[in-house]
Parts: C-alpha cells; structure tokens; sequence
C-alpha cells in the first residue's frame, strides 16, 4: 500500500460559529481560531477542516455561500484569514476548506443573475422547470430540510431545484462554464496556499437530466433528498476537478458522499487518486434510525448492526481506496451521548473507549472539536434554543403531520439534532464556558455542564480524555502498523464487545472495546499473552490469558 501523508495524518474539524469568540460579539471568528492553535497544536493534530468561513446570508450557517473568495462578516477578514493559515502553517497544520458547491446561496451573484430572465448568461448556472401540465411541482422530489425541493420563481413563472434550503439553489454541473467556474475557485485557493478540501454533498451533484424523474417518496410524501446521489456523471466531474485544480497541489480531499455504496466509495477514493483521498460514509450514522422516524428517534443502537456496518467498510475498500474515521461531526450528535454513557460515573470512561474503538482502525481519523473533552449532548429543553433549520422544520412537519407527539420530536431533536455538536466549545470554567467574553450573548446556548467539562481542566489533568486523545494520535503518527494494517473483526456475535486485530507483516495488535456496563471476561488468543499494553482507559489493565474487560473499558495489546 502506497504511503501518504494525509493517510498518516489526524484531522480535527472546527466550526468556526462555536470554537471561539475574540471580539465578544458572541459568535466564534478567524481570530478566535489563530489564538487556539498551539492547543490544537498540543493535542497533535495534523489537519484543521475549517467549516465554511465564505460569504454568506447565514440561512444554514454557512453552507449558503454568496462568494466564493470573501470572508463572512462575523468570521473577520481575508487578512484575518491569511494570518490564520499562515501561523497553522508555522505550528505544522494543514488547512482543509470546506467546499461547498452542490448549491450556492441565493445572494450569490450567479443566482440574481439567473433569475432575472430565461435568456440572461447565468440562467443555465442552475436548474429551472415549469410546472408539469396540470400545474403541480416538476417533480417529487423532497428537500433534505423538509418539504418539496422546488421553489416558485415569479419572474420568470418557473421553479428552481433546491436539494436543501430553499435560499440554496442546486448549481447545473452540467454546464461546463459552471465547473470552470468552481475549478477557477478551488485554483485560487490552492494558490493562496490551502491543503485541500473537505466536499460538502458532493455526490449529489449529477442530477439525470433532463428529466428529473419521480422517485419512490419517503415518510414525508416527497422523495428523499438522496434522489441524485451518485449521479450519471458525478465520477467523470470529479475526474475532470482533479485535472483542472487539484492536481495543482498536494493536496487532501474528502468527498461528504451522501447515499454512497461500498462500490461507489471505491470509484470515489480509489488508490490511483483520479478523483478523491476518500469518503465520508454514513451507513453507521443511520445505526440507529428507525424505519417509520428515520434519523428522528431516540432508539439506542444494536452493536453487532455497528460492527457489520464498520467491518464491511473496513474489509471493502482495503487495498483498493481509503477510509475516513469518524463518530461526530456538525452534523451528528455528541458520540459519548449517542453511542457511549454519558453519566458522570462513565463519560470520560466511555469518550476514551470510543476514541480507541475508531482510531485504530485503517483508513484517516477525524476529530470533531469537543470530542476530545467527551463533550455531551445539551439539554437544549424548549424548540426556542434550536437554531438549527432540519431540526424546526422536522418538529413543525412531523408534529403537523401527526406522525410524532410533540413530546416525541422534542426527546429526538435532544437526543439526535444537529445543534449538539455546535453548541460554543468549552475552553474554561469562566462565563460563557471561555468561549466568549462574561458580557457577551453567545448565538446558541452554552452547555451548562462546562464547570466541569472544559478544556483547562483537561490539559492540566492526566487521566483527562483530552490526554487520552493525545495519546492515541502519537501511537499513529509512531505506527505503521495502526495507519496501514489490514483489519479482521473477532467476535462478530458478541452484543457488548468490538475487538478486531490489526495485522502489518509480522506485527500485529488486538482491540478490545466493552461498549457496555456489563464487566466481560474474554480469551486472549496466546499469540498476544506476552504482548505489551499500547494505550487502555483503566490504570489497572494488565494482559493475561484471560481479559477482564470492565463497563466500557478498552485495552490494545500488540504482539
């Protein structure tokens, strides 16, 4: 397997709204980021994949971009921005961007443009229909933020497709000026000196056209917003961005691959990197949807469902592509809530067992900002603390709609919404968690539990999940064998435990993850019985022939 620098490397992701606030107006900037580095630095990280800092309107934070190569008001200035990347760069971390370019905002330019008249330049920019004959929509195709993915356009008496908000028009790939126009964007970044890019949806972007067929609808009556994932193109666009930008640099691309199967992950993020480094996948996302709710439910998962879902991916793309790593980002959850034990006896407990479980498996780990303090879930209580608009939307939609009590949609926005992850990181035990200064309104509330769950705490304590991260990212950046093992799950039946080998030539280490509160006793295979103890979240682990693996405990034994 070839050798790469971005398969060796950690990433941490931050949100810039919630990671820090240096001018006190409550919303985290580009200098709150620049004043965090050399934490970011001490955890060990190797690639920081900025969430969209572009101009933008803000009707979904951020991903609704009005230009390309401006920076958004809140988040400070392209100078700002410049002296960021350029300190990152001094402490040897690398900057992703997050690329956005399934949509464009509604304020974008191109958009004014396109709508004024069928016949202005811009117009083929996106994607216009009339109204089928009898006047209902062009098709029944659904918005990921609920409702129909069509919206009316007076001017010109058509409708414009939006998979997401209705202020995010969907951009025509097939217009060749258009993807020129997106290389021309990515170049210009490239040359300002950025690593790569993280792709936001960017397998929705091939749309079958021109007819925009009907689709099976979903549990709202539309067809889910997944209608054009892995489109009749997707693979030959991506090959002809990786001629046209990305090859300019060496650089680290991730495909955010909404509805990807294992074979067309292997198109995507193939080792001869004509398109990209590799996918996000989200089949272990949906481990514990429910099939009448979907995503909208506080069902807790089946382990051995999580296990065939991560082997499958594991044993699927080895040799031939790669994976990314991850249990959290914007878009999910706090993990410890989610998949651990968030209990004051368990959570930090817990936060380590799962940061062991992901992070010594094959393929480029992702760390979401938070994660690395066992950040929780927040109990947001009233719809009034939501910001975010799936959230609204789905309580309005599925409460209207009958399908949910109220009291339903709001234990499963608690427990599954997207503005878990983006309440304000907690940095210290001062007002407003040290996020923003004691008299500012942070734009989203902070999680009361920061007295106790913060960063200065941490990183002045031994046993801290913090440390324990740090840990786990320089047993990789030290092992071969943890970056480019092959991988082979044991016990696949087992309800409490995910253990798996990981095997390089001769070397070789065993996992082993209690993801419950049962103590277990397991065999250590006798290839393992004189092996040494890499990293474990109890003090007291020792390897003997039988392993007592306590409630949530997680050992690495190599050979």
């Amino acid at each position: 397997m070839e050798k790469r620098w971005w398969k060796e490397s950690v990433v941490y992701q931050i949100y810039p709204r919630s990671f820090c606030d240096s001018n006190g107006d409550g919303i985290g900037d580009l200098n709150g980021i620049t004043s965090k580095l050399d934490y970011l630095k001490e955890l060990g990280v190797d690639v920081i994949w900025l969430s969209p800092v572009y101009k933008s309107p803000n009707d979904d934070n951020g991903y609704d971009i009005s230009d390309y190569q401006d920076i958004m008001d809140e988040f400070g200035t392209m100078e700002d921005f410049d002296r960021m990347l350029a300190t990152a760069h001094e402490k040897g971390i690398k900057i992703m961007m997050d690329l956005v370019v399934n949509h464009t905002s509604d304020e974008h330019k191109w958009f004014i443009e396109s709508r004024k008249s069928t016949d202005n330049p811009y117009r083929d920019y996106y994607i216009w229909r009339p109204a089928k004959e009898d006047g209902s929509l062009p098709n029944n195709w659904g918005s990921c933020f609920s409702g129909p993915a069509w919206e009316y356009d007076k001017t010109t008496d058509m409708y414009f497709l939006h998979l997401f908000s209705k202020k995010q028009p969907d951009l025509n790939w097939d217009n060749p000026v258009v993807r020129q126009e997106v290389f021309d964007m990515m170049n210009w970044w490239l040359e300002k000196g950025v690593d790569g890019f993280r792709m936001d949806v960017i397998s929705l972007i091939s749309k079958e056209q021109p007819e925009l067929p009907d689709k099976e609808p979903g549990i709202n009556g539309y067809a889910t917003f997944n209608v054009s994932a892995n489109g009749p193109h997707v693979h030959e666009y991506l090959q002809e961005m990786r001629q046209k930008a990305l090859n300019n640099a060496d650089t680290i691309t991730v495909g955010e691959c909404s509805g990807v199967t294992l074979e067309e992950a292997k198109k995507y993020a193939r080792s001869d990197e004509k398109e990209l480094n590799m996918v996000f996948q989200f089949e272990h996302m949906d481990v514990d949807s429910d099939e009448k709710a979907g995503k909208w439910t506080t069902r807790k998962m089946d382990l051995r469902d999580l296990k065939k879902i991560l082997t499958r991916w594991q044993k699927g793309l080895q040799d031939i592509a790669w994976n990314s790593l991850y249990w959290e980002n914007h878009d999910q959850p706090r993990s410890v809530s989610r998949f651990g034990n968030d209990s004051d006896e368990y959570r930090e407990i817990s936060a380590k067992m799962l940061a062991t479980c992901i992070h010594m498996m094959q393929g480029t780990p992702y760390v979401y900002q938070g994660e690395e303090l066992g950040m929780t879930n927040c109990p947001f209580n009233t719809l009034e603390n939501f910001r975010d608009l799936e959230s609204i939307n789905a309580f309005h939609e599925l409460t209207e709609q009958g399908k949910m009590t109220e009291e339903e949609m709001m234990a499963a926005i608690g427990y599954k919404g997207r503005d878990n992850a983006r309440t304000p990181m907690q940095w210290d035990d001062s007002a407003n968690a040290g996020f923003s200064g004691a008299d500012a309104t942070p734009w989203i509330m902070v999680n009361p539990n920061y007295t106790k769950i913060n960063a200065k705490d941490q990183v002045s304590r031994e046993d801290s999940v913090f440390k324990y991260y740090q840990k786990l990212i320089k047993l990789r950046h030290e092992s071969d064998l943890i970056v480019y093992g092959t991988y082979d799950l044991i016990l696949d039946d087992d309800k409490d435990i995910y253990a798996y080998i990981r095997t390089l030539g001769d070397e070789k280490l065993i996992v082993y993850c209690n993801f419950s509160e049962n103590t277990r006793e397991v065999e250590l295979s006798e290839e393992f019985t004189d092996g040494k103890i890499l990293i474990s979240n109890y003090n007291d682990a020792k390897v003997s022939e039988k392993i007592t693996l306590r409630p949530y405990k997680a050992i690495v034994i190599q050979k």
